[in-house]
């Protein structure tokens, strides 16, 4: 519980600095670029894919060497090297600048998300790692809606070099809480010892039919999550909202993303012993139910929008413990941390490192609601 307790921890500080940036980009933008550019958000997209593209490149490397070496010691330089970066991207003095530092916050997140929920798969058992992994994966809805709760008021008050100036020591302190673990691994759950994977167990990996499903779906997922969670700020500015509604959004995202995700988990563990694909079950219905509750808040007013994204992020949420819990059920504990690197490269590829810029892009030519009209059709 102490091991869920700090890794929790770092994950809502992971989310908080992610979204922080999608909550400052409209300031960031007004600073770097002349009013009524049609590019200027197309670029400032590339803010996000930066971090994405180079995440999704460290975690395979880093990846392996979690399942080689001890997985707090990965985590805790990783914690440490994003925190540096991030508090160093409020001194970037134009967008080249802040373009690099979000490659370093990236590969320091690369080392964390592949090794953590191995950790939490290695200290509990089968019958409740689906709760257990969605009490992790909780922190995703809550750090999502602190950045954007956090990120306005202070880029409101103290501009936006400060959003990221103060989320510097809290994971600095993280990192080095990590340094004092013990690697689970020594003896697991399951009461195996630690071991070095062989070629056939990573072969047998990608022979899974479930894990390959399992990539392909979160990847559409992570398109929309992504293209939804970036362009907010902007979509409610186009939809003549305050500034103040980016802390709305904010509120309901943690409150609907925390009791989906609990939920989820909790329910698709409930299910695992009567359908052997609850897990898959429950994330499909999810989705499938948030798609027209997104193409029907486009075209409701303010404030009844509230309520129909409320819905939307309930449902796309009810998929995080249980798809996650799935990719941590069917791999082996000596390629866990492998099993979830390679997802955390495809699913980005292909999902939210293109989503921002072409989305961006859309709605930079055309208007905030097509875009997220074509962000709704990858849930379906």
């Amino acid at each position: 519980r102490a091991a869920l307790a700090l890794l929790l921890g770092i994950n809502l500080f992971n989310y908080i600095d992610r979204y922080i940036l999608a909550a400052v980009e409209p300031s960031i933008r007004a600073t770097f670029f002349a009013p009524g550019d049609p590019n200027a958000m197309a670029i400032t997209g590339t803010l996000s894919t930066a971090f994405v593209v180079s995440y999704m490149l460290a975690a395979p490397a880093l990846g392996w060497l979690a399942d080689r070496f001890s997985r707090w010691l990965i985590i805790g330089t990783a914690v440490i090297l994003w925190s540096l970066a991030s508090g160093a991207s409020g001194l970037a003095i134009s967008i080249g600048m802040l373009l690099v530092t979000r490659i370093f916050v990236g590969i320091g997140e690369g080392g964390y998300g592949p090794a953590a929920p191995p950790i939490i798969s290695d200290l509990f058992p089968l019958a409740t790692r689906g709760r257990v992994l969605a009490v992790f994966f909780a922190a995703i809805p809550v750090g999502s809606a602190l950045g954007y709760a956090l990120g306005g008021p202070i880029g409101i008050h103290l501009g936006w070099r400060w959003a990221f100036y103060l989320m510097t020591p809290p994971g600095l302190l993280l990192g080095l809480l990590c340094f004092f673990q013990k690697d689970p691994r020594v003896r697991d759950a399951t009461g195996e010892r630690r071991r070095t994977a062989t070629r056939a167990e990573y072969i047998g990996l990608l022979q899974t039919r479930s894990y390959i499903y399992n990539i392909f779906a979160q990847t559409a997922m992570t398109f929309a999550l992504g293209g939804l969670a970036f362009w907010a700020p902007a979509y409610l500015q186009f939809r003549h909202q305050p500034p103040s509604a980016t802390a709305i959004f904010g509120g309901i995202t943690v409150v609907a993303g925390v009791v989906s995700t609990l939920v989820g988990g909790f329910l698709a563990d409930r299910l695992r012993t009567r359908y052997p694909g609850s897990y898959f079950l429950v994330s499909g219905v999810g989705m499938l139910v948030g798609f027209p509750l997104v193409i029907a808040m486009l075209y409701t007013p303010f404030p009844y929008a509230w309520i129909l994204m409320f819905g939307a992020l309930f449902f796309i949420f009810f998929n995080t413990g249980p798809a996650n819990t799935a990719l941590a059920n069917v791999s082996l504990p000596s390629v866990r941390a492998t099993a979830f690197a390679l997802n955390i490269l495809v699913i980005h590829a292909l999902g939210d490192a293109i989503a921002p810029p072409l989305l961006g892009l859309l709605a930079g030519h055309t208007n905030m609601n097509i875009a997220f009209f074509a962000l709704s059709a990858m849930m379906l």
